[in-house]
């Protein structure tokens, strides 16, 4: 399949999806978004795909929506934004919901579509030079791209009224501390760093990943007993997995474990 906004290609169970509009700041319109939701449905079918990673060429991750292609729609603007929004929120879904984790390097700004896409990220690594900003209400615009769902998740409620109401930039070092970033690192180590965490969990137990991520996920709304229920069924069906059963011998024979992601 032929992309317009993005790099995607598969290496070694790694697949490196590349925002590629530097020209535009890797700004997000309805081409790149479809672009993304097509990665993401190409990962999520393809049992190679064992981890992803996500970045932006040029010198910035991503700065948000298109405002240039949005003025230029006129009075087409609310359907344009609503076919941008459902292929940009079908790939978020999408990766967010399937077993490969997703790792996210953000260098220059991750600003309203971009911080939205990096944020809904398994994990993010981040240069010390990055900054992250809601951005949306500076516009005029609300937020999109699964950040109000993620946002009051991480950082609270209290924290992410004043990300998304004064526009505040956040440091590297700040979202760190925070709880939007996973890991700072120089900004000549981000790439390394950021691929070398893909292409390590690209060998790990994917399946076990995935029930994980979806029990975190669950955990935040499900009761007690019902998340404790669901852990039950997630352990048990795990151990059916070669993954699990190479898992296990791997510790009594005290090697290396060897997954296939199965």
């Amino acid at each position: 399949m032929s992309y317009h906004g993005i790099k995607f290609q598969v290496r070694e169970h790694v697949a490196y999806v590349v925002l590629n509009r530097p020209k535009a700041a890797n700004t997000i319109n309805v081409e790149i978004a479809k672009d993304l939701m097509m990665a993401a449905i190409r990962c999520d079918e393809d049992p190679a795909v064992r981890s992803i990673l996500i970045r932006g060429e040029g010198p910035m991750f991503s700065g948000g929506g298109d405002l240039k292609a949005f003025a230029a729609k006129g009075g087409e603007l609310p359907a344009y934004l609503k076919e941008t929004t459902t292929y940009l929120h079908g790939a978020i879904s999408r990766f967010v919901r399937q077993s490969a984790p997703t790792v996210c390097a953000v260098h220059g700004f991750a600003a309203g579509g971009g911080f939205s896409l990096a944020i809904a990220s398994d994990l993010v690594v981040a240069a010390e030079s990055a900054k992250f900003t809601m951005a949306y209400t500076k516009a005029g615009l609300t937020p999109d791209g699964s950040s109000t769902y993620f946002l009051g998740r991480l950082i609270g409620l209290r924290r992410a009224m004043d990300m998304a109401l004064t526009n505040r930039i956040l440091t590297a070092s700040e979202a760190h501390s925070w709880g939007l970033v996973s890991r700072v690192v120089g900004e000549d180590d981000l790439a390394e760093e950021a691929e070398g965490l893909a292409r390590k969990l690209a060998h790990g137990p994917t399946w076990a990943y995935g029930a994980t991520k979806d029990l975190l996920h669950r955990g935040l709304s499900e009761s007690l007993e019902t998340q404790m229920e669901l852990e039950t069924r997630a352990i048990a069906n795990a151990v059916r997995t070669d993954d699990a059963k190479e898992g296990v011998q791997s510790f009594l024979e005290k090697r290396e474990a060897r997954f296939a992601g199965r």
